[in-house]
């Protein structure tokens, strides 16, 4: 049995003004395009601006570079507000979120996040999100900005024999994420940002309440970038003024704004998964090693269970890690052979950069299960040439704690 291979409209798979090196305009974009609450503050940092999902979303402000390794030794912050966010409410709140996801939700605990996915009935990946308890009967979900109408709709047709309310509250919230060592101390140098406990007790996948300037703040510990980090979901009148807010507090702790070129390059060094690239509506999660998610031991059942259940063929391609040497680095869709003279390709990279913090190239590719072990040797077709690479393990960046 495989997923439907239908093609899937990419979610929050990044646009080639992000992966090449082309700098993208910043002129006024067509009408029809979406704009973040924070588009002017982007404008007036002087951001070049892609279209991303269909929003107008800064790709960088100064350079890719400089941002990422702002991340790794003091911190960025991102506007993340084009991410979709759906509120689940009711008594079968729990029971129905079971059902309608990969994942058992209906345990965690107040302000705990869960990393989960939403399976079609072939078993393949409609979105990855992140889900917080919010309420004994209420949940947040957080999924990707080109997957919200099919999150939307998903959800929604499961609610049907549940006692639950699914509302699209998208357009009401904005999301700041401050990243990187020193992204605690910014927050707790913001003027007017009050949190309800201490930002140093909260832990990795947990949240908080708070307020800024009297409205009410989520203060999230999720973070997607491979560094200790913060995310901030205000309502979208208070958005500017908290992005301010937090760059002003981060001035005397290098705290620069990071676009969408650096986070990409970030996730990727840390092995984690982006739609549309590792992950689709063709994928099992076990093919993206993200079997764990996938909760067969829940007494209910849920969409994509038997398909799970039966899983991939044995010679469906697997996500690995490729690393090679030199500077010549593979990207998306260039394609991995057993041998610098195999005629036929065994594998395709879905992801592949020289890493600004390791010096060399990394990639995320699907493989045929022979070559997917451990220090294996592959060639990865670049532009004509096969360069040698070797399988590694996930992630290729661990921060120091």
């Amino acid at each position: 049995m495989t997923p439907d291979t239908a093609a899937h409209p990419s979610s929050d798979s990044l646009p080639n003004a992000v992966t090449s090196n082309a700098a993208p305009s910043n002129a006024a974009p067509a009408t029809d395009e979406r704009f973040s609450p924070l588009h002017q503050a982007h404008v007036d940092a002087g951001a070049s601006f892609t279209d991303f999902a269909g929003w107008q979303m800064p790709v960088r402000y100064s350079s890719d570079l400089a941002e990422h390794h702002a991340v790794r030794t003091s911190a960025g912050i991102f506007d993340l507000s084009h991410m979709a966010e759906i509120t689940v409410s009711g008594p079968d709140a729990g029971a129905f979120l079971d059902y309608a996801l990969a994942g058992k939700l209906s345990t965690i605990d107040l302000l705990q996040a869960k990393y989960s996915l939403i399976l079609n009935p072939a078993g393949g990946i409609i979105d990855d999100i992140v889900v917080y308890r919010t309420n004994e009967k209420d949940y947040l979900v957080v999924a990707n900005a080109g997957n919200r109408v099919q999150a939307v709709q998903a959800l929604s047709a499961r609610a049907v024999r549940f006692d639950v309310e699914v509302t699209d509250q998208s357009d009401d919230v904005a999301l700041i994420a401050v990243q990187g060592p020193a992204s605690r101390a910014i927050l707790e140098a913001t003027a007017g940002l009050t949190v309800d406990g201490e930002l140093s007790e909260l832990k990795y996948y947990r949240a908080l309440g708070g307020t800024f300037r009297g409205g009410d703040v989520l203060i999230a510990r999720t973070g997607y970038t491979g560094e200790d980090g913060f995310e901030l979901y205000i309502d979208v009148p208070a958005a500017a003024a908290l992005w301010d807010a937090l760059c002003a507090a981060g001035e005397p702790f290098d705290l620069v704004p990071a676009g969408l070129a650096s986070r990409d390059t970030l996730r990727l060094e840390a092995g984690m998964p982006l739609y549309g690239h590792e992950l689709s509506l063709s994928t099992y999660p076990a093919q993206a090693g993200l079997g764990r998610v996938v909760n067969l031991a829940k007494e209910t059942d849920f969409i994509g269970r038997s398909a799970s259940e039966e899983g991939p063929s044995a010679d469906a391609r697997v996500l690995v890690g490729l690393a090679a040497a030199g500077k010549r680095a593979g990207r998306a869709d260039y394609l991995v052979f057993r041998s610098s003279d195999a005629p036929v390709a065994e594998g395709v990279i879905t992801s592949g950069a020289l890493s600004p913090t390791l010096g060399h190239p990394i990639a995320m590719a699907y493989v045929a299960p022979s070559l997917a072990r451990q220090g294996t040797e592959v060639f990865v077709d670049v532009r004509g040439t096969r360069i040698p690479a070797t399988v590694t393990q996930l992630p290729f960046y661990k921060r120091q704690k």
